[in-house]
This record gives structure tokens, C-alpha cells and sequence, in this order.
């Protein structure tokens, strides 16, 4: 019996827009990654196979435990808490010492359990975050990916049966992922995993493709996936070569039996006028041939229909599979230095004076780990935080684009949204651009509260790469929330700009497409 089991289930939004529909699909691998494109509806799934969410239609049996990670929890209920008492640990933690103390009972070995190595195992994980002071550490005093790596080892060593972790890696630093991905080696139970990062894919052994064609499975992990998909848009592409060769034979044969037709019947005509044959003969003849030519007629409009029904089911499977297009374009700034400093120690994380020169086309990445100063370097430059010594100079306009899309107004349609950042784009233009990244017709007035966090960091990098200012752009992990397609994207967008950028990012694979010709390494103290 397999642990999940979901049968013809569908979801449909209150507006009455369906966002996808009888999905069927069994757990059986114990790694699954679940992948799409923004918005195709990833995330709802994995919610209703966690019987978190109902769906319109269908049902979904589970037999055994499970647990949920997301990126969207609120983490205000745990600003009071201490590490320990967030992991749930602390009781188990205290009747330890007392078993150190020499004091105590049955009850303190029935809340020990198994736990004996626990206070080792925290200060491993600890020591691996930074906080080597961090037993009574407030969970509102961690960085981000701090935060995250603490909740997934919570999950990790939860017992359950089946983890839903959704986009787990997008706050974790190249450390970070490395030691989830061992995490997720060593975990027990089963993991259905939601993620755009292909360094953690490739750990899976399935993967299932949401799309508007369906929930597809595809045995294996993420590069084997996308050679089967490869081949597959090859074989669409056979296909319809394949098809428009018959349309156009199929075309030319029509034609010349309609010419065909058209001489017989000037020779019957002619025969007729001459009474070189009877009249009833010819008249025979005659019905014959109508007849004949009906019936041609009638066959190949439906094969024309065939065709084309065929052609036009192609197409829309091409179109599914077909990257969108995403351009960043701007105009060479005329100053030389954009920003320079010199032997500056930042207010926050790194401690080491660090001097760098950030030249007209450079492409910066910004590395470093989670909690080592990354953001603070950014707000920085921004002028949000003073150095704590040094020479800061920034000698351009600067355009910030942070994770959490802050330049974006929830109340505001994608157009307006557009005009209200870019007001010299005609509506038109505008139009042209949304629907490059995947935004057409009626869509272009969706609110920005409805969409999905990959198509606000989308549409984000869209005003940002339209600035008439030529800004320094700074990016401050854009690619998080992208998914496989967009992330491609992107990268080749920031290869091929001609402008200038610092980019944060931990996606190896990302960075690596990006063509940066400059890293500023910031090291904790």
C-alpha cells in the first residue's frame, strides 16, 4: 500500500479560475521532487497531499504521519521563544542535567527516552549555524537562513512518516544546502520535495512536472528529467514538421484534383456539344464524376480537420514547454567608478576591513555565509547603515531589489504596477513585456497580491531593468522564488545586460550562468 494516494483531484479558486485538475498520482519513491512554473499550482498540491487543504474535487489517502515546511509560515509567534524551547528540547535537555547532578527519577529517564547524545548532536548543529552561545539565544535574533536550517533539522528528526518541504533551500547559503541535501540523505521517511534548486533535485529519485498538461512522473532524478524533456520538445517539433509536410501534400493534392476535375469536365462538355457519345452516357458520366468529386471533396476536408486538430494540439503542447522570453536592457552609464571601498569594516557580521571597486559592467556576486554580513554590505551602499569604519564612496544611482519584493504594491494590478515605476512605457510596451514573462490578455490586470512569489520576483525584475536612470542594480537573491524555467531566464538575462549588478545568491548553478567577472568574499569573523 503506498503511503499516498491521490485520485482525480482538483482545485479550483472562489473566481471560479481552475488551477488544475484530475491529478492522479501515487508516493511510492521515498525522494520526489515536485517541480513547474510559477503559479501552475505546486505549492496548493502539496498542501492537499498533506491533507493541510481540501481540494474541489477527488480525495487523497495518506497512511502514515506527516509534517510541512514553508517559506511563507509566520514566524511572529516565535520571537519570545529560545532555541530550545522552539526545537521542544528543553525538557529533555534539563532532565539531562540532572542526570549529570546525580539527581534523578524514572520520570527524568522516561523524558531522556533515546536522547542521551542530544546535548552533543545541539552543539554540533549549533557550532554549524554560528551560535556557539546559543541554548538560550532568542529565535528573533537569527538571521534567516539561520532560522531555516534550525526549523528543518526540527522536521528532520521529527520521526514522521512523510516531509513536505517546500522550497527549503532559497534562505540557505552554499553550506547550508550542502548540509540539508546530507539531512535529507539520512532522513528515514519519505520527502516530497518542492524546489527549484537543481543541486537538491539531483538528489531525487522521481520527479513529478506540474503543468497545464498535468502532473507528469518522470523516473529519476532532475538531469534526467530535463534530458527527457529535451527530447521530448525535439520530438514535438518532428511532429509538427511532420504535420504541416502533410498539410501542404494534402493541399497540393487538392489542387491538382480539383484541376483535374476541372479538365474532365471541359472534355465532358466538349463531348457533349459534339454528340460524340449518347446522352444518357453522358449523362451517367456526369453524375459519376459529381459524385466522385464529392466525395473527394468531403475526404479530404476531413482530413484537413484531422490534421489540423492534431497540429493545433501540438502547438499547445510546445507551448507549455517553451521557455518564455525575459530581456534586461539599459544604456551604458557614463561614469567609470560606480562604488569604491576602502578598508571598510561593515556595522554588522563581517569584522575584516574589506575594499573592493565596483567598475561601469561589472557583475559582482556577493558571496558569503548566512549571518555574515551579506545584506548589511547592500543596505550599506544604500545608505541604510553607516560603515563602522573605512571609506564608502557610491558615485551612482542605485536600485534595490530585495526577496521580499518591498518595491511592489499588493493593491496594484501587474499594468499599473508597470506605469506607476516605469511612466514613460506606453501601455502597449507594457503589454509586450508582461507577456514576455508570461503575463497575456486579461492577466495583465491580476493583482499582485494573487500571485505566486516566482511571478512578483519576476515582474519586480521587470520595473528594475526598466529604470530610464541606468541604476546599479542591486539583487539581493532574486532567484529564490523562480522556478527551473525563470531562473534559466534570468540568468541569461543578467549574461547578456549590459549594465552593471551585485548579486546574492547561494544557487551554484545559478551564479554560474550569470557570467560574473568579479566576487567580494565576506567571511564571518
Amino acid at each position: 500500500m503506498p503511503l499516498l494516494q491521490a485520485q482525480q483531484i482538483s482545485y479550483q479558486f472562489d473566481s471560479g479560475e481552475m488551477l488544475f485538475s484530475n491529478i492522479s498520482c501515487k508516493l511510492s519513491a521515498r525522494r520526489t521532487g515536485l517541480i513547474g512554473r510559477n503559479g501552475c499550482g505546486k505549492s496548493v498540491l502539496a498542501s492537499i497531499l498533506a491533507k493541510q487543504r481540501k481540494p474541489s474535487d477527488g480525495n487523497v489517502i495518506l497512511n502514515g504521519s506527516v509534517e510541512s515546511f514553508s517559506q511563507l509560515t509566520s514566524t511572529t509567534d516565535l520571537s519570545h521563544l529560545t532555541l530550545l524551547q522552539y526545537l521542544q528540547l528543553d525538557s529533555i535537555l534539563g532532565a539531562l542535567r540532572q542526570v549529570e547532578r546525580g539527581h534523578y527519577d524514572d520520570n527524568c529517564l522516561e523524558i531522556i527516552g533515546d536522547k542521551w547524545r542530544l546535548e552533543n548532536e545541539l552543539k554540533l548543529l549549533f557550532a554549524e549555524l554560528g551560535l556557539n552561545d546559543g541554548f538560550n539565544k532568542k529565535c528573533d535574533e537569527l538571521s534567516g537562513g539561520q532560522l531555516t536550517r534550525l526549523k528543518l533539522w526540527k522536521l528532520l528528526h521529527s520521526g514522521v512518516d512523510l516531509l513536505v518541504l517546500d522550497e527549503p533551500s532559497n534562505h540557505l547559503d552554499h553550506e547550508g544546502r550542502q548540509w540539508l541535501a546530507r539531512e535529507m540523505a539520512q532522513f528515514n521517511g519519505h520527502i516530497l520535495l518542492i524546489s527549484h534548486d537543481r543541486m537538491l533535485l539531483r538528489q531525487v529519485s522521481q520527479i513529478w512536472h506540474l503543468s497545464g498538461l498535468g502532473l507528469r512522473q518522470y523516473g529519476g532524478n532532475f538531469d534526467t528529467f530535463f534530458e527527457q524533456q529535451q527530447l521530448e520538445k525535439l520530438a514535438i517539433e518532428r511532429q509538427l514538421d511532420n504535420v504541416q509536410r502533410h498539410q501542404k501534400k494534402l493541399k497540393k493534392e487538392s489542387q491538382s484534383n480539383r484541376e483535374k476535375a476541372d479538365i474532365r469536365a471541359k472534355k465532358g462538355l466538349q463531348d457533349r456539344r459534339q454528340g460524340s457519345q449518347p446522352k444518357i452516357a453522358m449523362n451517367t458520366m456526369r453524375s459519376m464524376a459529381t459524385a466522385s468529386a464529392a466525395n473527394r471533396a468531403k475526404n479530404d476536408h476531413g482530413r484537413r480537420e484531422r490534421l489540423e486538430a492534431k497540429y493545433q494540439s501540438l502547438q499547445a503542447r510546445q507551448e507549455k514547454l517553451k521557455q518564455q522570453a525575459f530581456t534586461i536592457t539599459t544604456t551604458h552609464s557614463k561614469i567609470t567608478t560606480l562604488v569604491s571601498f576602502t578598508d571598510c569594516v561593515l556595522a554588522h557580521g563581517m569584522q575584516q576591513p574589506i575594499s573592493f571597486v565596483v567598475k561601469t559592467g561589472s557583475k559582482v556576486h556577493v558571496s558569503g555565509r548566512n549571518g555574515s554580513g551579506k545584506s548589511t554590505l547592500l543596505k550599506t551602499l544604500l545608505g541604510r547603515l553607516p560603515v563602522a569604519s573605512g571609506e564608502a564612496s557610491v558615485n551612482a544611482p542605485l536600485y534595490y531589489l530585495d526577496q521580499h519584493f518591498s518595491l511592489l504594491n499588493k493593491e496594484l494590478s501587474l499594468l499599473e504596477t508597470l506605469s506607476l515605476h516605469c511612466p514613460t512605457v506606453e501601455e502597449h510596451h507594457a503589454r509586450t513585456m508582461l507577456a514576455g514573462i508570461g503575463f497575456r490578455h486579461e492577466s495583465v490586470h491580476r493583482l499582485v497580491k494573487q500571485l505566486s512569489g516566482g511571478e512578483k520576483m519576476k515582474l519586480a525584475m521587470l520595473v528594475a531593468s526598466r529604470q530610464a536612470a541606468n541604476p546599479l542594480l542591486l539583487l539581493d537573491e532574486p532567484d529564490n522564488h523562480l522556478d527551473l524555467d525563470s531562473k534559466t531566464l534570468l540568468a541569461r538575462a543578467l549574461k547578456e545586460f549590459n549594465g552593471s549588478f551585485l548579486l546574492v545568491s547561494h544557487d551554484q548553478d545559478f551564479i554560474s550562468e550569470c557570467d560574473i567577472n568579479y566576487t567580494i568574499d565576506i567571511k564571518l569573523p
